[in-house]
Formats: C-alpha cells, sequence, structure tokens
C-alpha cells in the first residue's frame, strides 16, 4: 500500500472519515436506546465487527462518554456525554431565542407557556412565562419527565425516531399495562399528522395543555412549545377558542424553529 493511500478506518465519507462514523454511528445508538448496550447488540444494529464495536467502546469508555451499567451487563452513556447535553443546550441558549415567542404566546392566550427540551430520551422545562390570571398553571423547570406522557413529551415523541417510541411505549405499559398500545400509536400519528398534541385531565390534576414541536435547520425535532392552564378554561376540540389557541402555539413553535435556522438573526 502506498503511504499517500489512507488505512481501511480512514476512508473519507460524506460524513468524515469512515472510523469517524463508527464512532459517531454508536454514540448515536446508545442516545436511542433506554437499555444497556453489549459488544453483540452494536455489532448486529450497525452491521459492524465485534473487533471494531469493541474498540470503540474501549476509547470511549477511556473519556467516560459511556460507562459499565450498575448491576446489569452492557454500557450506558457516562458522565462526559451528559456533560456535552448540558453544554449543547447551553451554546444554543435556546431560551434566549425562544423567549419573546414564549412571552408573546403567553401575552395572546392569557395562558402559561412553555418551553421543553429533548434530553436524551426523556424531556425537560427550560423556561416557562407564567399566566396573568389568578388560576394558573405552573410548571417545574429541570426535572426530566418520561417521553409517553403529556402534550408536551408527545409532540415530540411523535417526531423521534421508531426506537425513541417502542421504549415510550415500554415505559407506559410499566405504568399502565393495560394501556391500548394501537390507540396510543394512532395518537402519535395524529400528532405527527396535524402538528400539535392536546391534554386534558390527563393524569386528574385538571390541567389541560396544548403543545408543538419545533425542530433545528436539519429537521431534527428539538423540543416543544406549549399553553396550558385549568381544564375549566378548555372546551372541547371543536370550540373556536381551543381552534384559536392551537393556532397560536402551533404559530408560536413555527417561529421558533425558523428562529434557529442559521441565516435567521434571533
Amino acid at each position: 500500500m502506498s503511504p499517500d493511500t489512507p488505512a481501511t478506518d480512514e476512508r473519507e465519507t460524506p460524513g468524515g472519515t469512515e472510523a469517524a462514523d463508527r464512532v459517531a454511528d454508536v454514540l448515536l445508538l446508545f442516545g436511542r436506546s433506554d437499555d444497556p448496550l453489549g459488544v453483540s447488540r452494536i455489532a448486529r444494529d450497525l452491521a459492524l465487527s465485534k473487533a471494531v464495536v469493541h474498540r470503540i467502546l474501549r476509547s470511549l469508555a477511556s473519556r467516560s462518554l459511556i460507562q459499565t451499567a450498575p448491576g446489569r451487563a452492557g454500557y450506558v452513556l457516562g458522565p462526559a456525554a451528559a456533560g456535552l447535553s448540558i453544554r449543547a443546550w447551553s451554546q444554543l441558549d435556546l431560551r434566549t431565542v425562544a423567549s419573546p415567542v414564549l412571552r408573546r404566546l403567553r401575552d395572546r392566550t392569557r395562558e402559561t407557556t412553555t418551553l421543553s427540551v429533548l434530553v436524551g430520551d426523556q424531556r425537560v422545562y427550560l423556561d416557562q412565562f407564567e399566566s396573568p390570571q389568578e388560576i394558573k398553571m405552573v410548571v417545574e423547570i429541570g426535572p426530566r419527565f418520561p417521553l409517553h406522557s403529556g402534550a408536551s413529551s408527545r409532540a415530540i415523541l411523535a417526531h423521534l425516531p421508531q426506537p425513541f417510541i417502542d421504549s415510550a411505549v415500554r415505559q407506559m405499559l410499566q405504568q399502565e399495562p393495560d394501556a391500548d398500545v394501537e390507540a396510543y400509536l394512532a395518537q402519535l400519528a395524529e400528532i405527527r399528522e396535524r402538528g400539535y398534541g392536546i391534554s386534558l385531565n390527563e393524569r386528574g390534576t385538571g390541567a389541560a395543555s396544548i403543545a408543538a414541536p419545533f425542530f433545528d435547520a436539519a429537521g431534527n425535532v428539538l423540543g416543544s412549545i406549549s399553553a396550558s392552564g385549568p381544564i375549566f378554561r378548555y372546551s372541547d376540540e371543536s370550540g373556536e377558542e381551543q381552534r384559536e389557541q392551537i393556532r397560536l402555539v402551533v404559530e408560536a413553535a413555527g417561529e421558533v424553529t425558523e428562529r434557529l435556522r442559521p441565516d435567521v438573526p434571533a
């Protein structure tokens, strides 16, 4: 082989090099999985040899991007990966981008408006603007919420790859063993088609919410925008007030998507 000929793992690809592509694919597979991953599973899912996967895992583990799963076989994402996720949201500064949109949506709906983001396979409230009305809904910023429950979560989940949906269904069945999976998947398909999700007193808390997803420039879902309030202020889905609020929430999410485009100033 000529000294100028790249090694097999360094052949150039549209994404960079073959070796770099493999490492990225492994990390993304961890991001989509709700369970620990081992060499055999990764090799099978990515059509790689076990020797290649073993080298990649050893490298990632040495940098704390993955770690052995406590009490279980396989690996999970490590503290360095969690740090990267937090840093990514910090650098993107979504709160600054979305704040004027959220504030305007709050003023138009007179309900509490929220910004949620996808973190791993969960959702986090990143910001909110509280309703000016005496009786209102208020969320807690920071804690993680599952993707299977609530309008803000399902608006995100409906636009994620199938492994996320499979994981969410498993979590739902753990909490509700008798849940109708087919009806749930149909609901996600409807959210995907119409562009928003609704939650009406879903957990018996008296809360209602309308949420719509926003996306990055490549079309990947990043999170959701919502307006929420007490159930008594929400009519049924055919009501005029609710249709207007749906329109406003969908428009707000679309504006956040536009603001995230590289050529559009925040």
